[in-house]
């Protein structure tokens, strides 16, 4: 074997040692750095909570708005900053920070806000709960929480009711508003009388 040979041997035998080298070091550091946390096991937990809290496989969706007529003809615009569904019931959207409005054909308007909705895209029935407030006509409405039926065109409002009007204030257990008729009717439970302060003149 000449010499020139023998060191082409040498270099390669060299260059192959090299990439054994090579190549073993690149797959163990890959294998330390799959060990490694990526996120804390504190943080794995807060992430565990917040999905819990959440219902599952469903859909999530911000600053949605809908729209449409009531049976009764009557146009409205529901708003939610945050609102998710169920795959089990994709019809119910539960909503986060809620805005309402409902056009009535007298050319009125009841404006409603609330903490916490429910709306449910087949039948259009709403429900509002948590620092629900409302206008109408120059009234005030406050309550914690309202429900609305589109199949019978009634809005009930409930729970430490107060309305506050040019011609006075009114505290009621339950409203209960006709939309069709446009009639009022006052409730109170346990038949306590209804606590109202009107100006006459």
């Amino acid at each position: 074997m000449t010499p020139r040979r023998k060191k082409l041997i040498l270099i390669q035998i060299s260059l192959l040692l090299i990439g054994l080298v090579i190549i073993f070091f690149t797959y163990s550091n890959q294998k330390v750095s799959l060990n490694k946390e990526i996120i804390s096991k504190e943080n794995q937990k807060k992430i565990k909570e917040q999905l819990g809290d959440k219902p599952g496989k469903g859909d999530v969706f911000y600053n949605i708005e809908y729209s449409g007529l009531d049976l009764a003809g009557n146009r409205y615009i529901l708003k939610s900053k945050e609102a998710h569904n169920q795959q089990s019931a994709p019809q119910i959207i539960n909503m986060k920070f809620v805005e309402a409005v409902f056009y009535f054909k007298d050319d009125t308007f009841l404006y409603v806000l609330s903490d916490e909705g429910v709306y449910n895209n087949r039948s259009l029935d709403m429900s509002f709960s948590g620092n629900v407030e409302a206008t109408y006509e120059g009234s005030e409405l406050f309550a914690q929480k309202a429900e609305y039926s589109n199949s019978n065109s009634f809005l009930s409002i409930f729970e430490n009711v107060i309305v506050k009007d040019v011609k006075g204030t009114m505290v009621a257990d339950k409203l209960l508003f006709d939309i069709k008729k446009q009639t009022l009717n006052i409730a109170a439970f346990n038949d306590e009388k209804i606590n109202a302060n009107i100006n006459i003149k």
